[in-house]
């Protein structure tokens, strides 16, 4: 491969880190014979620095990650969302990322921290009071406003604890802060919280909503029996005329083999206890859904 690319020499260096090989770096040239004893002390060198500063990129991912769940598993001490669908849909995120990465040409990096983050998308639920996040009936007109403010208070937590730890230059920042914040915008502009349209809505939050919409009415609730993925699909098919980004829809759609394996992969740990569908919340997902799987 490298002979094809018209190289003529190459020297290898592999990264550790804690002890483990954590990948390579090449060093290529397309003169032979350049890589000799002289040479490579320097390159080693070189090569050690450049180990050290992926280390430290990944560190700051790492801690990052580690906040940002640390913050999910407080909130999901309040909120019902089990583990296995913060694991689905982050994995239908990157599933949908990669579908429509040449469209909006967004490169592996991107994919992976949409993968990454995409299970803090509710983190600013910690910050409802009970009495609304799990109030079992409709909301009322005052407490839905509350509830809606979930989305800036996820951004507002996360910007204090990248400031908290010394994160402001991170790279993702816009990216986590618009998944959390962005999420319930809808495609035809009457999402919150800004009422953005269309394509202005970034595009890592559109995948995360067709994402978890997509978990949310294949997965076992309280309030409801889980749809079958033909129901969901067509029901995400539906919400793109007005809700969701049809191409993130499609992306989806067209990893049916992926979905199936990735459902089987991660189930939730109980299924539900009971058959009869019971009262729905207007504060769930599924208070915009004017519509039953058989409609």
């Amino acid at each position: 491969r490298l002979n094809k690319l018209g190289f003529r020499a190459s020297y290898t260096v592999p990264i550790y880190q804690n002890a483990q090989l954590g990948g390579f770096v090449f060093f290529n040239s397309r003169q032979a014979g350049v890589f000799d004893e002289a040479s490579l002390p320097y390159l080693d060198m070189i090569a050690r620095l450049v180990s050290l500063l992926v280390d430290m990129e990944l560190k700051q991912v790492q801690i990052l990650q580690g906040a940002l769940r640390t913050a999910t598993c407080f909130s999901g001490h309040k909120d019902p969302e089990t583990g296995a669908h913060l694991a689905r849909m982050a994995r239908f995120s990157r599933l949908i990322a990669n579908a429509v990465a040449r469209d909006y040409r967004l490169d592996d990096q991107f994919v992976e921290a949409v993968f990454w983050f995409a299970p803090m998308h509710d983190i600013g639920k910690i910050a409802i009071p009970d009495e609304i996040l799990r109030k079992p009936g409709k909301l009322t007109e005052s407490e839905m406003a509350v509830m809606k403010t979930h989305t800036t208070k996820g951004r507002e937590m996360i910007e204090s604890m990248l400031g908290n730890f010394g994160l402001e230059d991170f790279g993702y920042t816009d990216l986590v802060c618009h998944i959390a914040e962005c999420h319930h915008e809808n495609y035809d502009g009457s999402g919150y919280p800004y009422g953005l349209i269309g394509e202005d809505i970034p595009i890592e939050a559109r995948i995360v909503a067709v994402a978890d919409v997509f978990d949310a009415l294949t997965s076992c609730r309280s309030y409801k029996k889980a749809w079958s993925n033909d129901e969901a699909f067509a029901a995400l098919r539906k919400m793109s005329q007005w809700k969701l980004d049809p191409r993130c829809v499609e992306a989806l759609i067209g990893c049916r083999e992926q979905i199936e394996t990735i459902q089987s992969a991660f189930r939730d740990e109980q299924e539900c206890a009971s058959k009869e569908r019971l009262p729905q919340r207007s504060s769930s997902i599924f208070s915009t859904f004017r519509f039953s799987p058989a409609s």
